[in-house]
């Protein structure tokens, strides 16, 4: 990790709101220099977050604007970090992209994004880290749904599974770096995302987080600064000898 008086250095894509928003913030507080990244379309909420962020930490994020679907737009982000603090130490590559989502039973693959993201996010990143000598951490992002198959959403579930293999495959190619590579996998969050996505499928969006609260073993729906506290650890110098993993958090809602 960084050698200066911070906690290192973290990027976090996706982060204008929600899961992402939160982790930024979190990391802020333990003492990272922070960057912040989203798509353009989501640049004045970008904005707004680094002020949020900045106000509740002491703490100025440097703004990084780029569809991390895009190979060229990830190599700038890294370069703009890399460039603004001097080195990357955290990369939380959480799923941003201005795209809409596809029905279940699309038959395009090409039209499937989620998956390509984390690779092409991870190689800049790991490449920086391993160039530095001094370790890192790369977190992904799965989803609950990416340890149990749901119904009506097989493309999506299956891309998730997907981050697993990634992650493992990753921890074993850059575990001798002392790279560790793991990934969240939260379960029903409180956010806009999934608001809107009770909304889309003609839900209240109440009555689905309320459904959810009932079904889970602590009684409540999650919310982002449970997984920002996951990524916190995963982020941190007591969590180096833990890679790999792809770690559930969803109050129970499903287990291991």
């Amino acid at each position: 990790m960084s050698g200066s008086t911070s906690e290192g250095i973290a990027l976090i894509t996706g982060a204008s709101q929600g899961i992402g928003k939160s982790v930024a913030t979190r990391l802020a507080s333990d003492g990272f220099e922070i960057a912040i990244n989203d798509v353009p379309a989501q640049s004045s909420m970008l904005e707004a977050a680094q002020k949020d962020i900045q106000e509740l930490t002491g703490k100025r994020p440097l703004i990084c604007i780029g569809d991390v679907s895009v190979e060229e737009d990830v190599k700038a982000i890294i370069e703009k970090v890399v460039k603004s603090f001097g080195g990357l130490d955290v990369a939380s590559l959480n799923l941003s992209s201005d795209k809409p989502r596809l029905t279940p039973y699309s038959q395009d693959g090409s039209k499937c994004w989620y998956l390509p993201l984390w690779p092409v996010k991870r190689r800049y990143a790991s490449l920086q880290m391993i160039a530095q000598g001094r370790g890192g951490r790369l977190i992904g992002a799965s989803s609950g749904a990416g340890k149990q198959g749901q119904r009506m959403m097989g493309l999506y579930s299956s891309t998730k599974f997907a981050i697993r293999g990634l992650t493992q495959s990753a921890a074993l190619e850059y575990g001798a770096h002392q790279i560790t590579v793991n990934a969240y996998c939260p379960g029903p969050i409180d956010t806009a995302m999934v608001r809107k996505a009770a909304q889309d499928v003609g839900g209240d969006s109440e009555a689905v987080l309320r459904m959810y609260a009932a079904k889970s073993a602590v009684g409540r729906i999650g919310e982002p600064a449970d997984v920002a506290n996951l990524v916190s650890f995963l982020a941190s110098k007591h969590a180096t000898y833990l890679t790999g993993q792809t770690i559930i958090i969803d109050g129970g809602l499903t287990f291991d």
